[in-house]
């Protein structure tokens, strides 16, 4: 077996791993920090992938920037227990039920799927930066650029929104 199915199956039980300690956690602050460690193993996959390009943003918008964002809301929350009302456990219970409808209908799903997607990994040219600058530069520049416009457009509603009337 090569080392990089030894890494994917390590990075795949790290990632499951740390999944479930972020759920199963009762202290928040662990939860984001096995969050970060999930970002982290995602972004090995992506990179024996040989995505470097999504390597990169995993590594700076997720595991960076949004992580450090779940800290800083974390910790001016100041979740306290004693503080903190009872609740019921009906939510949890159907959270549960959900979550096993999901799971049940995913793994339908996935029965009849091709799970022989290993050769078109192993294609050099996927994941590059220059082939995605390629393609959204000339296939999808006018959709592109009507983004930009929406985020643009967003922004500064966000910035209206958020200013204060002057009397």
């Amino acid at each position: 077996m090569p080392l990089s199915q030894y890494l994917f199956f390590f990075l795949s039980f790290v990632a499951v791993l740390s999944a479930l300690l972020v759920i199963l956690d009762k202290n928040p602050v662990h939860s984001v920090l096995y969050l970060i460690i999930t970002f982290f193993s995602i972004a090995g996959h992506f990179l024996l992938l040989n995505a470097n390009f999504l390597f990169i943003v995993q590594i700076i918008v997720y595991t960076g920037a949004i992580m450090v964002l779940f800290l800083y809301v974390i910790m001016m929350l100041n979740l306290n227990k004693e503080i903190e009302p009872h609740k019921k456990n009906i939510p949890k219970v159907a959270a549960a039920i959900s979550a096993g409808i999901f799971l049940m209908s995913l793994i339908a799903l996935l029965k009849g799927a091709d799970v022989n997607l290993l050769p078109a990994a192993r294609n050099s040219n996927i994941g590059l930066l220059e082939n995605l600058g390629n393609v959204l530069f000339k296939e999808y520049m006018l959709p592109f650029e009507i983004s930009s416009l929406l985020f643009l457009g967003a922004m500064v509603g966000a910035v209206f929104l958020s200013k204060k009337e002057i009397n």
